[in-house]
């Protein structure tokens, strides 16, 4: 069960109509500063619309991502919504203790866009990248625009050997759950490990050619297939990239979700960075599915290992 009633949010062409109106400027406003060594609060609402023009490229390492407008708060959450997660943002943010009987959050790393904690259960395989921005989910239309922090990315960066908070595991898995399977209504990336028979099942699928490198192709029949995890097989939708500089959830939405009248609410969304025997071989599977297929799935958990 969600931890908090999910309010009912403007419908995408709605939305499409109201950035037509607002301009690009009204509908990317700056996110939270970092001043001293500590972020200044990330609250998604603009102080007023801004003459500079919307960005459509991502922002430089380290800058400030925009954050959702005000008007889109009805779909991608307000600033004093009372949601676990979101309070442990605004700790490590601005240091606002959370409300009792929530404790403190470990933050183990603070940047302007994104901070990182521990998953639960706390393992050395399991973390969660949440943003600073107010952002409830991958429903949020939001997350599919130009200048959007590339979230995706920078949770492999964190993860990765090397990184500043790697996953300690060979075989790394990043995955976000639908609206419906999901706990807690911040957006959050789970930065977890997968079982090596996923890693092979991958690389098999790849051998076949039962997966696609043309986002255009994502959602086609012969890019399905099933793959072993938690409870038995289920059906994922595979596209293989060469890197993450895309925006995931754009490609989402423009080549699968719209296509088909899907509900991005209803999508996971799972990208397992393809290694062999000779380390991280430059490729990522990202894998799609929703219960709209036979046999499909609206979360990542049955592929994640988290415990």
């Amino acid at each position: 069960m969600n931890d908090q009633q999910n309010a009912n949010g403007l419908p995408r062409r709605q939305f499409v109509a109201l950035s037509g109106t607002l301009g690009a400027a009204t509908l990317l406003t700056g996110a939270a500063a970092m001043s001293g060594g500590t972020a200044a609060a990330a609250s998604g609402v603009s102080a007023g619309p801004t003459p500079d023009s919307c960005p459509t490229t991502p922002p430089p390492p380290g800058g400030a991502s925009p954050c959702p407008p005000a008007q889109l708060q009805g779909i991608c959450g307000r600033p004093t919504d009372n949601d676990p997660l979101w309070h442990d943002v605004q700790y490590c943010v601005n240091g606002t203790v959370p409300p009792p009987p929530q404790q403190k959050p470990n933050c183990l790393k603070m940047t302007p866009n994104y901070i990182v904690l521990h998953g639960k259960p706390e393992t050395t395989h399991n973390y969660l990248l949440v943003p600073t921005c107010r952002i409830t989910g991958i429903e949020c239309p939001f997350l599919e625009t130009g200048g959007v922090a590339n979230y995706w990315h920078e949770a492999w960066e964190n993860a990765r050997r090397g990184g500043d908070v790697p996953v300690q595991s060979t075989h790394i898995g990043l995955g976000i759950n639908s609206q419906g399977a999901r706990q807690l209504n911040q957006l959050h990336i789970h930065m977890a490990a997968i079982r090596p028979s996923t890693q092979r099942r991958l690389q098999e699928l790849e051998m076949q050619g039962r997966m696609t490198t043309s986002p255009s192709q994502w959602a086609a029949s012969a890019n399905q297939a099933p793959i072993t995890g938690t409870g038995g097989d289920r059906v994922y939708r595979i596209l293989r990239l060469p890197n993450l500089t895309s925006n995931l959830f754009d490609l989402l939405y423009t080549n699968v979700v719209r296509p088909n009248s899907l509900s991005m609410a209803d999508q996971t969304l799972i990208v397992v960075p393809k290694i062999t025997s000779s380390g991280f071989a430059n490729a990522f599977y990202v894998l799609n599915s929703d219960t709209s297929l036979h046999d499909g799935t609206s979360t990542c958990d049955r592929l994640l290992v988290y415990s």
